[in-house]
């Protein structure tokens, strides 16, 4: 079943960003929950066919998320997403990094900074991702590594995590 709600993805490289816009068909407080609790984001956070794994999560200032995407033959990709301020179900700021399986960070690949917003739409929620880069360099590099399609499949996943949560 495809999500008729508003989805965007914007790329701007002369500020170096990528917006998201999606609306989700539950509301705030349920979408703030599959964003922030790992036994959540491990049912939807990497796009098919890949799964995902939590290996530690500690959601608070300061704080951060260790996890894999793992392809379907067994191979790993480690991501770190370090919270750096958290507004309870409103919003929260991060920075997301490539990393190893240790959480740490690989100096070679893109980090960036995240501002994701919840916005409260009655029985719907708008999530609102500015993405940060440092150089349009990093910002090209995750466009070409299939980012857009990435996070498309992902956030479909995300869908229909929530309409098998919220009947």
């Amino acid at each position: 079943m495809r999500n008729s709600l508003p989805f965007d993805f914007l790329v701007d490289r002369e500020r170096n960003t990528i917006t998201i816009r999606k609306a989700f068909g539950a509301g705030r407080q349920l979408v703030w929950d599959a964003y922030t609790k790992s036994e959540l984001l491990d049912q939807w956070f990497a796009p098919k066919p890949f799964t995902t794994k939590t290996r530690s999560m500690d959601f608070r200032e300061g704080g951060y998320w260790l996890y894999a995407m793992i392809e379907p033959n067994g191979t790993e990709y480690w991501g770190r997403m370090d919270y750096l301020s958290i507004q309870p179900i409103e919003s929260y700021t991060a920075m997301d990094a490539f990393c190893n399986e240790q959480g740490e960070v690989n100096p070679q690949l893109p980090r960036a900074n995240w501002v994701v917003s919840f916005t409260d739409l009655g029985e719907h929620a708008r999530v609102d991702t500015v993405v940060t880069y440092g150089s349009l360099a990093d910002l090209e590099t995750v466009v070409q590594m299939g980012m857009q399609e990435g996070l498309t499949s992902t956030l479909e996943r995300l869908d229909e995590l929530l309409a098998s949560l919220n009947p």
